[in-house]
Order: structure tokens, then C-alpha cells, then sequence
């Protein structure tokens, strides 16, 4: 919940000055939208590499009737970060992570496109639970019965 989310974005900011303290002072290192590109263009390499992720998650982790392919969620999930930074990297950045974007802002004060790094991963996150979670995942709710 907020309390996880709180502890991301906390935990991104102490490491971003944590490095900045062992770098005697180094500038750090933000993400940005690549020249050429416009933050529409970036929202949607965030958009499309956190949905890829967070499918893989929910694919490989998270789906109770996984089986036997819960083995290679580490391995599936470390396959689908590295391809996402790849690919994203050089345009967008990759973060597909907010807080993975906050904390390098605030540690160098230079919050310019940071917006892109929220809105992309949350929908694109977003889409991938809703339709994974709706389209594969089977409910097993039972209604309660009406004179409870």
C-alpha cells in the first residue's frame, strides 16, 4: 500500500545521497527524455516497458495457477528488465520505476521531465494488472450467502 510506496521513494532519495556523499560530491545522474523526442513519446516507451514487467511479474510470480513456471520468475523477470533498459535506455531512460526517477531528482534538484516518470509507469503498470488480472487470472470468489 502507501506505506510501501513511502518507503520506495524514501529509500530511493537516502541511496541517491548516499552516492552522492561516496562520490565526494559528483553530480547525480538523472533520467531524461532523449533530443529529439517529446515527453508523449517517452510517456509511451514507459508505458510499454513497465507493462512488460509487470505482465512478466504477474506471469511468472504472482499468478496462483503458475505451476512449475514460477521457477523461472527471477531469471524471466531480471530477462525483462535488462531488454526494457535496452531498449527504453537510450529514449527514455527505462526507469519503470517511480521512485527509480524520483530519487536522482531530488538528490540533484533537477526535477525537468521527472512527470514522465510518473505518469508512463503508473499506466502502463496499471494496464498490465488490470488485464492480466481480469483476463487470466481466474477468481475463485464465492458470493456470500443473503442471509449473512
Amino acid at each position: 500500500g502507501i506505506f510501501y510506496w513511502i518507503a520506495q521513494l524514501l529509500g530511493s532519495i537516502v541511496a541517491c545521497f548516499l552516492l552522492k556523499a561516496a562520490t565526494g560530491g559528483l553530480t547525480t545522474p538523472i533520467h531524461s527524455v532523449a533530443s529529439g523526442m517529446g515527453p508523449f513519446e517517452a510517456i509511451v516507451m514507459e508505458i510499454v516497458t513497465t507493462f512488460a514487467l509487470v505482465y512478466t511479474v504477474y506471469a511468472t510470480a504472482a499468478d496462483p495457477k503458475k505451476g512449475s513456471l514460477g521457477t523461472i520468475a527471477p531469471i524471466a523477470i531480471g530477462f525483462i528488465v535488462g531488454a526494457n533498459i535496452l531498449a527504453a535506455g537510450p529514449f527514455s531512460g527505462g526507469s519503470m520505476n517511480p521512485a527509480r526517477s524520483f530519487g536522482p531528482a531530488v538528490a540533484s534538484g533537477d526535477f525537468h521531465d521527472n512527470w514522465v516518470y510518473w505518469v508512463g509507469p503508473l499506466i502502463g503498470g496499471g494496464l498490465a494488472g488490470l488485464i492480466y488480472g481480469n483476463v487470466f487470472m481466474q477468481s475463485d470468489h464465492a458470493p456470500l450467502p443473503s442471509e449473512f
